[in-house]
């Protein structure tokens, strides 16, 4: 009876977050008697309020391979600072191999406006508004983790301030009241 508690605990922590099936590969390996097909499965999971993971899986069965990358990505949640619970604070690159990312916030109504597996990291992640740009390869891995790398780099005004010793108030009032100009090369 000492296991129940901890099984429905599990459940309900499994229950706050979507999982997102990015891409499955058919892989084929060619023994004595002919092929051996196993398959591997990139899936992306989040608790839609800030927190995102993604895990890879192999297995010879689909809903395994499945299964396993939804572990993986359970491992693997980082926390990206959101502004209004919609939408990004600032505009971030990220890469990884020849995957390239621009991923910039948006206005309010604008949407999801990303491809393929860069929609599902977003949808995990709870932001709603969101402008993103993939260059160089389509590989969903590669995509996926370029996104992630952009998304490591976000930083909100309080973490910002906390770092430079600041108050919140001067970074926001800095950043919205500088010139133009100004706003250039204060960043740098």
């Amino acid at each position: 009876m000492a296991r129940e508690p901890r099984h429905r605990e599990r459940e309900e922590r499994d229950n706050e977050f979507i999982d997102k099936l990015v891409h499955i590969n058919r892989v084929a390996k060619v023994v004595k008697g002919g092929r051996r097909f196993g398959f591997a499965a990139l899936v992306v999971v989040g608790d839609q309020r800030g927190r995102v993971g993604f895990g890879h899986g192999k297995a010879r069965e689909v809903p395994e391979a499945i299964r396993k990358a939804t572990e993986a990505a359970k491992r693997a949640l980082i926390r990206v600072p959101l502004k209004d619970g919609r939408t990004l604070h600032h505009e971030t690159r990220g890469h990884h191999g020849a995957g390239k990312v621009i991923v910039r916030p948006a206005p309010a109504g604008t949407g999801i406006i990303a491809g393929g597996p860069m929609r599902a990291v977003f949808e995990a992640l709870g932001v709603g508004d969101v402008v993103a740009k993939s260059l160089g390869t389509s590989n969903p891995y590669n995509m996926v983790r370029a996104t992630f790398d952009s998304l490591k780099h976000q930083q909100s005004p309080r973490m910002v301030a906390q770092r430079r010793g600041r108050s919140v108030s001067e970074i926001i009032s800095r950043r919205e009241g500088a010139p133009k100009g100004e706003q250039a090369t204060a960043g740098n």
